[in-house]
């Protein structure tokens, strides 16, 4: 029976999958979140298609309380999200900004809450920023607010009272863009060497879920790649 736990939300994800192989690899029993199941994790949780966050939030926190019963995690990676473009004269901004704001805030949101119900004292829970949005975004308005907003929410977390378990952490990485099969797809002249290998982000959340090397708790990560080597520089 593995030791050390991990949830990951947003498991069938690019990052996520990577996430899931990763910890699987080093002995751990990991749950993926989705709305479609990973076959490589120990457990999955189905998020249910909804267009109400309570609905939502509602019936993932009861999945996975259901799932993990009295056990604690060590670990609740939230990789899930998206992106969106879009300024404010655009036919799709509602869409979109709607589109992002489940994406990453409504995920977000959930995997902070289940963090003060699951996370071990001393736990880490990851969340996903982006470095763009620290300033303005005028092409990607909806992606900007939402992210933000998950910036916001992980320096709260890190706050006196903020539920979060006794010495608990709260990190949220700030890529710039992710070496991942649809982003080669759809950018595929861009500069790879700048791109950011999945396999450095899963590499870094488990040494700081290890305990290794872990940022103070509200830390904005920023995970700057150039000449293909990465560096996680805080904000």
């Amino acid at each position: 029976m593995a030791s050390n736990r991990v949830l990951v939300y947003g498991g069938r994800g690019a990052l996520g999958s990577k996430c899931v192989e990763h910890f699987k690899s080093r002995g751990w029993w990991v749950a993926s979140i989705d709305m479609a199941a990973n076959e490589e994790a120990n457990a999955n949780v189905l998020v249910k298609m909804a267009e109400s966050f309570t609905e939502q939030a509602g019936q993932v926190t009861a999945d996975v309380s259901q799932l993990l019963g009295e056990q604690k995690v060590d670990a609740i990676l939230c990789v899930a999200g998206g992106w969106a473009g879009g300024n404010c004269s655009s036919k799709d901004l509602y869409k979109n900004t709607d589109l992002m704001w489940k994406q990453s805030v409504w995920t977000s949101t959930i995997s902070s809450h289940l963090a003060a119900l699951h996370l071990k004292p001393g736990g880490l829970l990851t969340l996903a920023g982006a470095k763009a949005c620290l300033t303005g975004t005028s092409g990607m308005m909806g992606y900007g607010m939402a992210k933000a907003a998950v910036h916001q929410l992980c320096q709260s977390l890190a706050e006196k009272n903020s539920g979060m378990p006794a010495g608990a952490v709260a990190v949220a990485i700030l890529p710039v863009t992710l070496d991942t099969p649809m982003n080669r797809k759809f950018l595929s002249n861009a500069d790879f060497s700048s791109w950011t290998p999945l396999e450095y982000v899963a590499e870094t959340f488990f040494r700081w879920a290890s305990g290794e090397d872990r940022p103070v708790s509200g830390s904005l990560m920023q995970l700057i790649t150039s000449g293909g080597e990465t560096q996680t520089v805080a904000v």
